[in-house]
């Protein structure tokens, strides 16, 4: 199989309710585990790629998942801000395991032909709605698991970040996404409709934080690339975006109700490497870094 995999998606994650605007340091909130731990656990990354602080030791009634995390709104983010706040000891980046920010999602929302330029590239014209697909949350891996090649397909993969009035105020945060594709699937089979080819299993790599919205200085500027073992193969900002995100929310809860911890992957830059003279693929041995500014990169071995 061919895996198209060039993107990197600026993600945003849904929270249950609005949270007041209140400034956090650099709240960067991962799920992690450790050998020493019993599960997965809720922690704060300290800085970009730093070590954990782990928020369940500190405060033990804490839930151990995102889902939960954020269903309980303020009333867990003020016990995180306490925790940011605190001189807490940090567990070394080496002795533990970064999952996905949200595990098992109840929908992962996806956007395509968000950015201007990857319209450009493709010579289409920009759409005057957003086209929305979708992945399944088994697709879902951590920021630096592998991606696994389905047999006899083309794959190639892509980063992307995530009531036009508020939606942002149930925004929990932003984080890094990439949207893995099997590009034969998406042209030529299943009656050419995106899902199968989107939601293979570990096709949808998240992390490694969720970065909370006023960690971040303007979601809609920010630099955004790809990178093929070391090569730059996408570069973009996310200025470019066609739909802004609290757009995106309010065009689809039109028709879907939107719940705690639920995914939208806003769109990829141009540089994807089907488009590419001759096309490119990603194959056995590759290793994809997809990074956004203030976010993160996460990291991809294809298998």
């Amino acid at each position: 199989m061919l895996v198209s995999g060039r993107r990197r998606l600026l993600t945003a994650l849904l929270q249950a309710q609005k949270w007041p605007f209140q400034p956090s340091r650099d709240m960067r909130l991962v799920q992690f585990q450790a050998p020493d731990l019993v599960g997965p656990h809720l922690g704060l990354e300290t800085g970009n790629g730093g070590g954990v602080i782990n928020l369940n030791a500190f405060d033990p009634t804490l839930p151990k998942t995102m889902t939960q995390f954020l269903e309980q709104g303020e009333a867990t983010l003020s016990v995180a801000r306490r925790a940011l706040a605190a001189q807490l000891p940090v567990l070394p980046r080496s002795e533990v395991t970064f999952l996905a920010p949200v595990t098992r999602p109840d929908k992962v929302v996806c956007v395509g032909m968000n950015y201007a330029d990857h319209c450009k590239e493709q010579n289409v014209p920009v759409p005057k709605e957003p086209i929305i697909f979708s992945k399944f949350a088994s697709s879902i891996v951590g920021p630096y698991d592998e991606v696994v090649l389905p047999p006899e397909s083309q794959v190639g993969a892509s980063p992307t970040p995530s009531l036009a009035t508020d939606a942002m105020a149930h925004v929990a945060g932003f984080t890094v996404a990439h949207d893995v594709s099997a590009r034969d699937w998406l042209t030529t089979r299943n009656g050419k409709q995106w899902l199968l080819g989107k939601t293979f299993d570990t096709f949808c790599p998240l992390g490694p934080a969720l970065v909370t919205k006023d960690s971040v200085a303007d979601p809609h500027n920010l630099k955004i690339c790809c990178r093929v073992n070391g090569e730059v193969v996408q570069s973009s900002n996310t200025n470019q975006m066609v739909f802004k995100t609290e757009d995106l929310i309010a065009w689809v809860s039109q028709f879907v109700t939107f719940y705690p911890g639920d995914v939208i992957l806003t769109g990829t830059p141009p540089g994807v490497g089907v488009f590419r003279k001759p096309p490119v693929f990603l194959k056995k041995g590759d290793e994809v870094q997809c990074e956004i500014e203030e976010l993160g990169v996460i990291i991809n071995k294809v298998v």
